[in-house]
């Protein structure tokens, strides 16, 4: 038995369930403040979270754990530690023993998805694949509960036979596991049929470890209803899945809050956690399920696009704008401490005696028009002054298959921090990056909300900023000695570049050469722009630090 076994963890608890889109940051912070116990993230999968590195980000006071391209797969803080609990999912012991051991540090437990019958899951032999794979589940349990420090638990359904259930359900104890789940639906069932309650009754009476309810939301509307479920089921605890995506406050002992209450207060926590618009929206939209035709808010909601729409929506618009002004607070002291304001911008000698500009800057296609791309513009911008032809060096890692791109013009290099997961987008925001520090349009649409013209003046500002010119060779500024350090890993495997150079807006291949390609993905900087999954999740010079912020948004 794992001396970290802890059945304690999941006795007389009321417990947020594992929900795809819903069980992020922010819902989970909701469901503990109204009263939950412990709370389960979304199914976050063993590859996904391997290619993930763990981040601190200052600006937000969370851990968030990143992709190369900056996309956030998973975010926490400090203060739920104690009660989360990691859901992963895994169809391999090895893999699923390496990914649990990246993130055991930040949660209070790990628990592997063994019921979920949705498609993309069976068919990589995760979730409901495993439960008629019994060898396989022992194999992927024991080798969790022996190698990890948290307890370890699963979540399961039910399968049509009872005793064909709690077989199953005893192998899954006699590997150690601190608690079983049990959803008393089987991979077939939905929500419109009946909860086998009985069948997790049986279960209970016939293990020793904690059984944790689930499936029963179409009978909870409020605490007392959890109570009942609990004693109906004999469970040692009960999960809520859609009962709390409706209404979080069902976990509250004093009774259920209005949804307009709950929804106020889980968009403080969208706000205070710059939570993704889109995750936002969809959470939001499932607490109005039953109200989109008597809610006037409703329709405004379904065209939203952006944090500040819904707090115009909600009338939060002064919440909203006091975290905003503590966020740009706290921006300024980091940047501060970091050794000054560069607005994200870096200039730096190469080899060859270029310099090389690096700003936080993206390609996202919704920005721009796809018949005049950046690359488009810098090309004909580049003919028509005889400045010579844009020369593209793009990189590609091997670990992951992302890109990191420069583009030459001249005597200067131009880049920015991301790798990015095609050639295509690479080249076009090292494209961007050129346009801005040259002072030219780069004919976007619409602005991101991360960045504005205001912020675009100060990056060129910083460029031209005495920090960071120290001479001027043939009336062009070439630093010998740069404001900021070179941050490029040099000590990292092998990956092939592509030179090409830009004609009439297309590409032209000149040469290929291999390249040392930094193996982490870090070409960082002190503050960038809008993360993937959530609106900023930029990355400072530190590789374990992350910062985020929301660009210049002003606030009267």
């Amino acid at each position: 038995m794992s001396r970290y076994r802890n059945e304690a963890q999941y006795r007389g608890k009321t417990i947020l369930a594992p929900m795809v889109r819903v069980g992020t940051l922010p819902m989970r912070l909701l469901a503990l403040h109204y009263g939950a116990d412990l709370v389960y993230c979304e199914e976050i999968i063993d590859k996904k979270i391997l290619m993930c590195q763990p981040k601190v980000n200052e600006l937000l006071g969370t851990t968030d754990f990143v992709l190369s391209d900056r996309t956030v797969v998973f975010r926490t803080c400090s203060s739920e530690k104690d009660r989360l609990i990691f859901q992963l999912g895994t169809c391999d012991s090895k893999r699923a023993v390496m990914a649990a051991k990246k993130i055991q540090g930040y949660v209070a437990g790990v628990d592997v998805n063994m019921g979920c019958p949705k498609e993309f899951s069976i068919k990589g032999g995760m979730g409901a694949a495993l439960l008629t794979q019994p060898d396989q589940v022992k194999q992927i349990l024991t080798a969790l509960v022996t190698e990890l420090r948290v307890p370890v638990t699963c979540k399961i359904r039910v399968l049509p036979d009872l005793q064909d259930t709690i077989e199953l359900a005893k192998l899954i104890e006699s590997t150690g596991v601190s608690a079983l789940a049990v959803h008393g639906r089987t991979k077939t069932e939905r929500s419109r049929d009946n909860n086998r309650d009985s069948y997790i009754k049986a279960i209970a009476e016939a293990l020793t470890i904690p059984v944790i309810a689930n499936g029963g939301s179409k009978v909870i509307n409020s605490y007392s209803d959890i109570e009942s479920f609990r004693s109906s089921t004999g469970a040692a605890s009960v999960m809520v899945a859609r009962a709390a995506e409706w209404n979080c406050s069902v976990f509250r002992r004093e009774g259920p809050l209005s949804y307009r209450d709950v929804i106020s207060s889980y968009l403080n926590y969208a706000f205070e956690y710059d939570n993704y618009e889109i995750n936002t929206k969809y959470c939001v939209l499932q607490m109005l399920h039953d109200k989109m035709t008597e809610a006037p808010e409703a329709d405004r909601c379904l065209t939203a696009k952006s944090l500040q729409d819904f707090a115009e929506i909600w009338g939060m618009e002064e919440e909203y704008c006091i975290i905003l002004r503590k966020r740009k607070t706290k921006e300024s002291e980091i940047l501060r401490m970091a050794g000054g304001d560069s607005a994200g911008v870096k200039k730096r000698k190469v080899d060859g005696g270029l310099t090389c500009f690096e700003l936080p800057v993206r390609f996202e296609k919704r920005f721009y028009s796809p018949t005049m791309t950046p690359k488009q513009i810098l090309n004909n911008w580049s003919k028509n002054n005889h400045l010579g032809k844009p020369i593209y060096k793009t990189e590609e890692r091997p670990t992951d298959r992302c890109f990191h791109s420069t583009v030459q013009l001249g005597d200067h290099l131009y880049t920015n921090p991301y790798w990015e997961k095609s050639k295509q987008l690479s080249e076009q925001s090292a494209a961007i990056c050129c346009l801005i520090v040259n002072g030219q349009n780069d004919s976007r649409l619409a602005e991101p909300e991360n960045e504005s013209e205001q912020l675009r003046q100060k990056w060129r500002a910083a460029v031209v900023s005495p920090s960071f010119s120290c001479g001027q060779t043939d009336g062009v500024n070439t630093p010998e000695k740069c404001g900021f350090d070179d941050n490029i890993q040099t000590d990292t495997p092998l990956g092939k570049s592509t030179n090409t150079a830009t004609v009439d807006g297309g590409s032209e291949r000149l040469e290929d050469e291999v390249i040392v390609c930094p193996g982490s993905g870090d070409i960082q900087m002190n503050l960038s722009a809008t993360g993937q999954q959530q609106n900023s999740s930029g990355m400072t010079k530190d590789e374990d630090i992350i910062t985020s912020t929301q660009g210049e948004k002003t606030c009267s």
